[in-house]
């Protein structure tokens, strides 16, 4: 934003920065915040603290010790957002992904030679995880996690880690893992999605959705084509149980094969063409093959009554292409329309475009602090910024440019 378009929400800005601040306790800390906030939205190529403090004119030792040494806590600040963007966004969906942040040198939590889908490849970066709330017409993160590889765990990782203030208890965990965790805090709060979506990297995951249903989350999550499943129409034969420890897992008659088999052996001919989004020049449909499937592979968790539940299968099978080309798996009811399935199965894209919003316009992967708590507590300020922007947006009393 200019400093004019700043100048002229000035009162709203007031208002956002004294509620999600509210929790500070020091009313020094929450006008740092305040003023932090202003540097993230202020026009300007880089969002790091040097050139925010130059644009606001302000000695850049304020925003360095707000962020690195300072004593306020990013999850009381996180949690007034998280509801604020519940209120704002009203989601039809929670949105799991993951980011990368590329760095040159080694010395930042959590930096490693690892893969990343924003640079397509491995790379030197750092990883972040985070959750979405997410409608058709907006949405904004609700919570982070700053990825740690294994080569941040162990004795020969002890002096990294002291010198980026990494807590003892904090070490390296899965990314499907970190999103449980986010998932159980914000549940903590009072907030639980209608619907969770995830990538592949997530959705191929046994544990990742042993650990959704666990919670008793709904999900629609994109699958590999690999990933083995029985028929709906299999049939279980049950080993004898006897009673004592668990119960063995259900044997079926027909062997899983994969979910490319399963449909093609339905056939195009057994789907129709959806409509998932009405874009400002075109509706964006494509060719839907919609089938119910029990998932196979290593740990398949059975129900109740030692049968291996029912879940959706969605296969986008485009006009011209000999096979489908994406698949998505899906616990939902099997009265839900199949209109609806798709629609939430290609709601991940809003990701996406809160990623790009917030790294060009307000400074997402601009923090050059080597400070574990400093990362989280930057992360939340620009999820600060982009809530406040969606806002403006969302007002038709209040435009703003991102």
């Amino acid at each position: 934003m200019r400093v004019g378009e700043l100048a002229a929400c000035r009162g709203r800005l007031e208002e956002f920065a004294g509620e999600v601040f509210a929790s500070l306790v020091r009313r020094d800390q929450r006008e740092k915040g305040a003023l932090y906030l202003r540097g993230l939205l202020l026009e300007g190529r880089r969002k790091s603290m040097q050139p925010m403090a130059e644009r606001l004119r302000v000695d850049h030792q304020q925003l360095q010790q707000f962020i690195t040494s300072s004593t306020w806590p990013f999850d009381a600040v996180r949690a007034r957002l998280a509801w604020r963007a519940v209120r704002v966004v009203r989601p039809q969906v929670w949105v799991v992904d993951d980011t990368g942040f590329p760095k040159d040198g080694v010395s930042s939590p959590g930096v490693a030679r690892q893969y990343s889908g924003t640079l397509g490849k491995v790379g030197n970066c750092q990883i972040g995880v985070s959750v979405h709330a997410a409608s058709g017409a907006a949405s904004c993160p609700l919570s982070w996690r700053l990825f740690l590889p294994t080569s941040w765990d162990g004795p020969e990782a002890a002096g990294q880690r002291q010198r980026c203030r990494i807590p003892e208890d904090e070490h390296h965990r899965p990314k499907w893992r970190l999103a449980l965790e986010m998932l159980d805090e914000l549940a903590g709060i009072g907030l639980r999605p209608a619907a969770l979506v995830a990538d592949a990297g997530y959705g191929a995951n046994a544990d990742f959705r042993h650990g959704l249903e666990d919670r008793g989350l709904a999900y629609v999550l994109q699958a590999k084509a690999e990933m083995t499943a029985f028929p709906e129409t299999a049939e279980p034969h049950q080993p004898a149980y006897g009673g004592f420890g668990p119960r063995p897992l259900p044997r079926y008659r027909t062997r899983p094969v994969s979910l490319r088999e399963h449909v093609m052996a339905a056939g195009r001919d057994q789907g129709w063409t959806l409509t998932w989004r009405k874009g400002s020049k075109a509706a964006m449909s494509s060719h839907f093959v919609l089938l119910r499937i029990r998932l196979a592979g290593r740990r398949p968790k059975p129900a109740a009554d030692g049968s291996i539940p029912l879940v959706w299968l969605i296969a986008q099978w485009p006009e011209g292409e000999d096979e489908p080309v994406k698949y998505w798996i899906s616990n939902l009811p099997a009265t839900i329309p199949a209109k609806d399935l798709v629609r939430l199965a290609k709601s991940r894209w809003r990701i996406e475009h809160d990623y790009r919003e917030m790294k060009t316009a307000l400074g997402l992967d601009h923090f050059e602090g080597r400070s574990f708590t400093g990362w989280h507590r930057h992360v939340t300020l620009v999820t600060a910024a982009h809530l406040f922007l969606t806002e403006q947006r969302r007002s038709p009393k209040a435009p703003a440019r991102a």
